[in-house]
This record gives C-alpha cells, sequence and structure tokens, in this order.
C-alpha cells in the first residue's frame, strides 16, 4: 500500500507539471476527432458547413502548424518568466508559478487542437470531408487565441514585483488560516499534559530532505490504535539530515511501525506552501532584498512589497499562534504533539533582513517604522514585545547608518509610503499634497 508520503510527493509532481495536463488535451483531440469524423455526412448538418477535399486540408494543415507556433511562443513565455524569476525576484516563486491553471489550460486547449485536427487530416478523402470536424477545427483555433490573450493580459500584468508580491501574501494567508482551523478543530485544550512515561522510540529519516507536510490526522489514529503520543521533532520547512530524528513516540503498550510513522511526513527538495505559510513570506522577503541589492537598488519596489507583508503579519497576529501544539484523538486524549512558530518567527523572518540589506535607505526605514507602529496598534497585547524589540533594533541601524542628525531624524520619521507625506518628527501631522 502506498504511503501517505509517497502520495503527497506525487500530487506535488501533479500540480508542478507542465506536461500531464496538456497530454490530457492531446488525448482528448484525438477522441473527439474521432466522433467528429464518426457523425460525417450527418443530416442534421447545415450547408454552410460543407468543404471541398482540399481546402479541408489546407485548414486543418494550417491549423497544425499554428498550433505547434503558438505553443513554442508559450514556451518563450516561459523562459522570460524564469529569467525574470531568478533575477529579480525569488527562485523560490518559480514553485508557485509551475502550478498556473491558466498556463496548463492553454497548453491543453494548443495541443488539443494540435491533435484534433492531425488526426482530421487521415479521415480527408476526395469524396468524404469531415466537414463537422473542420468546423470544430477553426472553433477550437478561435478559443485558443481568445485563452493566450488571457495568458498574455495575465503575464503582463502579474510578473510584476507588487503583483506578485500579492499573489503570494494571499496564497499565504490561505495556508495560515487553513492550517490554523485544522488545529483548533483536533487541538487539546491548554498546553496538554506531561508525555507519559515509558520507552521513547526515535523515527529517523531515511535518505533526509526538508519536511514539506505531514499527515495529522493520520498521526492521530495511529497513536490512539497504539495507545501512545507521538512528538515531532521538527517543524514544517525545516531540513532534517539522513538519519536526523523526526518523530519520537512516548508510551503505548506496542510501538508503531517505524516505516508506518516515516511514512505520515513527506520529505522532499525544498519548502512547499502546502502546510507552511512561511514560506510564503520567506519568497516576499526574497523579493524586497533582491530590490535592495546594489545590482537592481529599488528601494521603492521593497516599500511596495512590505505593504503585503504587513498584511500577512497583521493576519499571523490575530490567529495567535503558539510553539507548540498537542492534538487530540475524538475522546480528548493528547495523541500528536506538533512544535510552531510562534509569532516572533514570522515577525523576524519579516523584518531583519529586509532591515539589514535596507538600513541605508531612508525610504526603507520610514516604510519599516510604519509597519512596526501599525502592528503596534492594531494587534493584541502579545505581540507588542516583539515588535517593540524590532522598533528598537531598527532605531539602532538607523543610529548607525545616518550620522547627521536631520537625516538621521528622517529616516526614524514613520511613513506608509516610504517617502510620500509621513508624520513628522516635530508632531505637524501627516503631510497632505
Amino acid at each position: 500500500m502506498t504511503s501517505w508520503a509517497a502520495r503527497f510527493r506525487l500530487r506535488q509532481y501533479a500540480k508542478a507539471s507542465l506536461w500531464i495536463v496538456p497530454l490530457f488535451g492531446l488525448l482528448l483531440g484525438v477522441v473527439l476527432a474521432e466522433c467528429a469524423a464518426a457523425v460525417d455526412g450527418a443530416s442534421w448538418l447545415p450547408n454552410t458547413w460543407a468543404y471541398s477535399a482540399s481546402t479541408a486540408s489546407s485548414v486543418l494543415s494550417s491549423v497544425v502548424g499554428s498550433m505547434i507556433a503558438l505553443l513554442g511562443f508559450v514556451v518563450t513565455i516561459g523562459v522570460l518568466v524564469i529569467q525574470q524569476a531568478t533575477g529579480t525576484l525569488s527562485p523560490r516563486y518559480m514553485r508557485l508559478w509551475y502550478r498556473d491553471r491558466l498556463q496548463k489550460a492553454v497548453l491543453a486547449t494548443f495541443t488539443g487542437t494540435f491533435s484534433f485536427a492531425y488526426t482530421l487530416l487521415r479521415s480527408i478523402e476526395s469524396d468524404s470531408v469531415p466537414n463537422l470536424g473542420v468546423t470544430l477545427a477553426g472553433v477550437a483555433v478561435s478559443v485558443s487565441l481568445l485563452l493566450l490573450l488571457i495568458y498574455l493580459n495575465r503575464f503582463t500584468h502579474n510578473l510584476r514585483p507588487v503583483a506578485i508580491a500579492d499573489l503570494v501574501a494571499r496564497m499565504g494567508e490561505k495556508v495560515l488560516h487553513s492550517t490554523a482551523a485544522q488545529v483548533r478543530d483536533a487541538a487539546v485544550p491548554g498546553a496538554g499534559p506531561a508525555l507519559p512515561a515509558g520507552p521513547v522510540t526515535r523515527v529517523r529519516a531515511g535518505r533526509g530532505g526538508v519536511v514539506q507536510a505531514f499527515d495529522a490526522a493520520g498521526m492521530v489514529r495511529l497513536a490512539a490504535r497504539h495507545d501512545c503520543v507521538l512528538v515531532m521533532a521538527r517543524v514544517v520547512g525545516d531540513f532534517v539530515s539522513p538519519g536526523g530524528i523526526v518523530v519520537e513516540v512516548h508510551g503505548g503498550a506496542s510501538a508503531p511501525d517505524r516505516r508506518e510513522v516515516a511514512g505520515l511526513l513527506a520529505l522532499g527538495a525544498e519548502r512547499t506552501i502546502e502546510q507552511d505559510p512561511a514560506f510564503a513570506l520567506r519568497i516576499l522577503v526574497d523579493v524586497a532584498i533582491r530590490a535592495l541589492s546594489p545590482a537592481v537598488n529599488d528601494p521603492t519596489t521593497a516599500v511596495q512589497v512590505l505593504n503585503h507583508v504587513e498584511a500577512f503579519l497583521h493576519a499571523v497576529g490575530r490567529v495567535g499562534l503558539r510553539g507548540r501544539y498537542v492534538l487530540g484523538d475524538g475522546g480528548g486524549r493528547p495523541r500528536l504533539v506538533v512544535p510552531g512558530r510562534a509569532w516572533e518567527d514570522y515577525l523576524q523572518l519579516a523584518v531583519t533582513e529586509i532591515r539589514d540589506y535596507g538600513a541605508g535607505s531612508v525610504q526603507v526605514c520610514r516604510r519599516l517604522r510604519a509597519m512596526l507602529e501599525g502592528l503596534l496598534e492594531s494587534l493584541p497585547a502579545a505581540c507588542r514585545p516583539a515588535l517593540l524589540a524590532e522598533l528598537a533594533l531598527l532605531a539602532d541601524a538607523v543610529g548607525r547608518e545616518f550620522a547627521d542628525a536631520p537625516r538621521r531624524a528622517a529616516a526614524r520619521t514613520a511613513d506608509p509610503q516610504g517617502i510620500g507625506g509621513g508624520r513628522h518628527p516635530d508632531g505637524g501631522g501627516t503631510a497632505v499634497p
């Protein structure tokens, strides 16, 4: 029987693959062509759909050539996306770009139209022409061109760093809320009792890799069957070296099989976003610090990305994260202990590198301060200590970077636009145009 981890990796491969959906389109085109050829000569077809053999051959040959050309065009666009992502954005974004459903639909339409027209070509005889199929081939070309225009419109608008930041932030918030809901449904009230006494069985990784996801419900059921408690030693997103401990089994009349436990936890080459909302924040920070690199030198892009970082942090602060979660079975007995990322972890990830790379930019410093002060005003009191600590670190960084008092005072002024009318140090309020 295939393990949960193997099925998870298969789903990940299918989601990131650019050939599976087009392959289905290719096969569907062949099937539809055979169906269209089978109804050739039906009396209900209008006379305007009649074609000569030479006209039908020319039309279908043109369709075959045009689909091949359009496929090459989309591939060229894909190469440009890769260059853009690796050069000015974040290579981590590529894992999300592979999953674009519209892109797969466009490729499937092109391959389906190609196979449809190519299959019909062999059914053309001097006295037999698949009139319905030729007409449908023209319709398929029209649909393909419409999808291509939609794809180009989306491509040109969504490849901007700020558009990608908005997309990634929304995906991260969706994963954050979904995982938080799953934890709330199965969490044991409070921090949970102490771990049961008895022998501890340690499950180690085989080849190692990054913890991509785990089957929480499956682990709870497994622990309930053996009357034990499973403790995950790693948080999702951590790299585990070969032979490293991934799960500890505490108590129980009989310890579960190590392979069965390991099969409920997926390891891979890189992080995924399915159960790791911090990965979305990692991508946002990558985009911002690349914009702040000397090769790009675009602090305005970093400020725009900080808008989405602030929205994401606001969602994180409202969820109420903890560093440890205890999940129970149907009877409320603890069965699974999962380490988590606390609010402080998300905040440090969001601020530290942007502050270090952008400390010399007045615009970035002002926007960072505005973000931290805004979070102070809107988030619960439990988030305040970490925010105040980050504000102090930001003030120290500004003090080191700006020796002259006027520029130092400007850099320490909170401004939601970077430099665009923030609150002034003299208390004069917000400037207006």
